[in-house]
Protein backbone atom coordinates (compact mmCIF):
# COMPACT_ATOMS: atom_id res chain seq x y z
CA UNK A 1 0.00 0.00 0.00
CA UNK A 2 1.75 3.27 -0.95
CA UNK A 3 1.65 6.29 1.69
CA UNK A 4 1.57 10.08 1.13
CA UNK A 5 5.06 10.19 3.12
CA UNK A 6 6.16 7.52 1.21
CA UNK A 7 9.05 8.37 -1.00
CA UNK A 8 9.12 9.08 -4.92
CA UNK A 9 11.33 7.34 -6.73
CA UNK A 10 13.50 10.75 -7.61
CA UNK A 11 13.87 11.47 -3.97
CA UNK A 12 15.15 7.63 -3.35
CA UNK A 13 17.32 7.75 -5.98
CA UNK A 14 18.94 10.78 -4.25
CA UNK A 15 19.77 9.04 -1.02
CA UNK A 16 19.42 5.27 -1.93
CA UNK A 17 23.27 5.47 -2.23
CA UNK A 18 23.41 5.72 1.70
CA UNK A 19 21.85 2.26 2.89
CA UNK A 20 23.97 -0.39 1.97
CA UNK A 21 22.32 -4.30 1.37
CA UNK A 22 23.90 -6.48 3.50
CA UNK A 23 24.04 -9.84 2.49
CA UNK A 24 21.38 -11.08 4.89
CA UNK A 25 19.17 -7.90 4.40
CA UNK A 26 15.79 -9.37 3.98
CA UNK A 27 13.61 -6.10 4.27
CA UNK A 28 14.43 -3.44 1.07
CA UNK A 29 15.73 -0.17 2.92
CA UNK A 30 13.48 1.95 0.50
CA UNK A 31 10.34 0.10 2.81
CA UNK A 32 12.03 0.39 6.12
CA UNK A 33 12.51 4.06 5.25
CA UNK A 34 9.33 4.82 3.61
CA UNK A 35 8.49 3.15 7.50
CA UNK A 36 10.46 5.67 9.19
CA UNK A 37 9.00 8.63 7.31
CA UNK A 38 5.95 7.06 8.26
CA UNK A 39 6.36 7.58 11.56
CA UNK A 40 7.72 10.86 11.49
CA UNK A 41 5.08 12.26 9.70
CA UNK A 42 1.84 10.79 11.75
CA UNK A 43 3.54 10.71 14.59
CA UNK A 44 2.31 7.37 15.43
CA UNK A 45 4.27 4.92 17.98
CA UNK A 46 6.08 2.28 15.80
CA UNK A 47 3.73 -0.66 17.21
CA UNK A 48 1.04 0.94 15.88
CA UNK A 49 2.95 0.63 12.39
CA UNK A 50 0.38 -0.49 9.90
CA UNK A 51 0.84 -4.42 9.33
CA UNK A 52 1.96 -3.70 5.70
CA UNK A 53 5.48 -2.40 6.89
CA UNK A 54 7.69 -4.43 8.31
CA UNK A 55 7.38 -5.58 11.97
CA UNK A 56 7.89 -2.16 14.11
CA UNK A 57 10.83 -3.71 16.16
CA UNK A 58 12.45 -4.05 12.49
CA UNK A 59 12.16 -0.43 11.60
CA UNK A 60 12.93 0.70 14.75
CA UNK A 61 16.51 -1.19 14.44
CA UNK A 62 16.73 0.38 11.44
CA UNK A 63 16.23 3.76 12.31
CA UNK A 64 18.41 3.24 15.51
CA UNK A 65 21.31 1.74 13.54
CA UNK A 66 21.38 4.80 10.76
CA UNK A 67 21.33 6.95 13.43
CA UNK A 68 24.57 5.65 14.89
CA UNK A 69 25.69 5.18 11.41
CA UNK A 70 25.06 8.97 11.50
CA UNK A 71 23.10 8.23 8.13
CA UNK A 72 20.47 10.64 8.59
CA UNK A 73 23.10 13.27 9.09
CA UNK A 74 25.15 12.27 6.07
CA UNK A 75 21.50 12.85 4.03
CA UNK A 76 20.49 15.76 5.23
CA UNK A 77 24.01 17.79 4.46
CA UNK A 78 23.80 16.30 1.12
CA UNK A 79 20.42 18.05 0.65
CA UNK A 80 21.03 21.06 2.10
CA UNK A 81 24.05 20.90 -0.44
CA UNK A 82 21.90 19.92 -3.20
CA UNK A 83 19.21 22.55 -2.35
CA UNK A 84 22.57 25.69 -1.88
CA UNK A 85 23.25 25.01 -5.44
CA UNK A 86 19.89 24.59 -6.89
CA UNK A 87 19.37 27.91 -4.87
CA UNK A 88 22.25 29.56 -7.08
CA UNK A 89 24.26 29.86 -3.52
CA UNK A 90 28.06 29.03 -2.32
CA UNK A 91 27.68 25.35 -1.39
CA UNK A 92 28.93 25.92 1.93
CA UNK A 93 27.41 28.29 4.31
CA UNK A 94 28.95 31.71 4.30
CA UNK A 95 28.51 32.76 8.02
CA UNK A 96 27.33 31.03 11.48
CA UNK A 97 24.74 32.57 14.13
CA UNK A 98 25.23 31.42 17.94
CA UNK A 99 22.74 31.72 19.81
CA UNK A 100 23.84 32.14 23.14
CA UNK A 101 21.62 29.68 24.74
CA UNK A 102 22.79 27.03 22.47
CA UNK A 103 26.35 27.94 23.77
CA UNK A 104 27.50 26.44 27.11
CA UNK A 105 29.43 28.41 29.85
CA UNK A 106 32.49 27.31 31.41
CA UNK A 107 31.24 27.65 34.76
CA UNK A 108 29.19 29.67 37.18
CA UNK A 109 29.60 33.53 36.96
CA UNK A 110 31.81 35.00 39.52
CA UNK A 111 29.55 37.56 39.84
CA UNK A 112 26.12 38.47 40.69
CA UNK A 113 23.37 41.01 39.85
CA UNK A 114 21.28 42.92 42.15
CA UNK A 115 17.55 41.35 41.69
CA UNK A 116 15.33 44.51 42.69
CA UNK A 117 13.13 42.73 45.01
CA UNK A 118 15.74 41.05 46.76
CA UNK A 119 18.50 43.84 47.11
CA UNK A 120 22.47 42.76 47.52
CA UNK A 121 21.62 39.37 46.04
CA UNK A 122 24.03 36.56 46.61
CA UNK A 123 25.31 38.27 49.71
CA UNK A 124 25.22 37.15 53.46
CA UNK A 125 23.11 40.09 54.58
CA UNK A 126 20.14 39.21 52.21
CA UNK A 127 19.62 35.64 53.42
CA UNK A 128 18.36 37.21 57.09
CA UNK A 129 15.96 33.97 58.26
Amino acid sequence: MAYPSDLKDKQWAAIKDNFHNGNRAKHDKRVLLNAVLYVVKTGCQWRWLPKDFPCWKTVYTFFRRMCIEGVWEKILQQLVLKTRVQAGKDPGPTYCIIDSQSVKTTGPADSRGIDGGKKNQGTEEAHSY
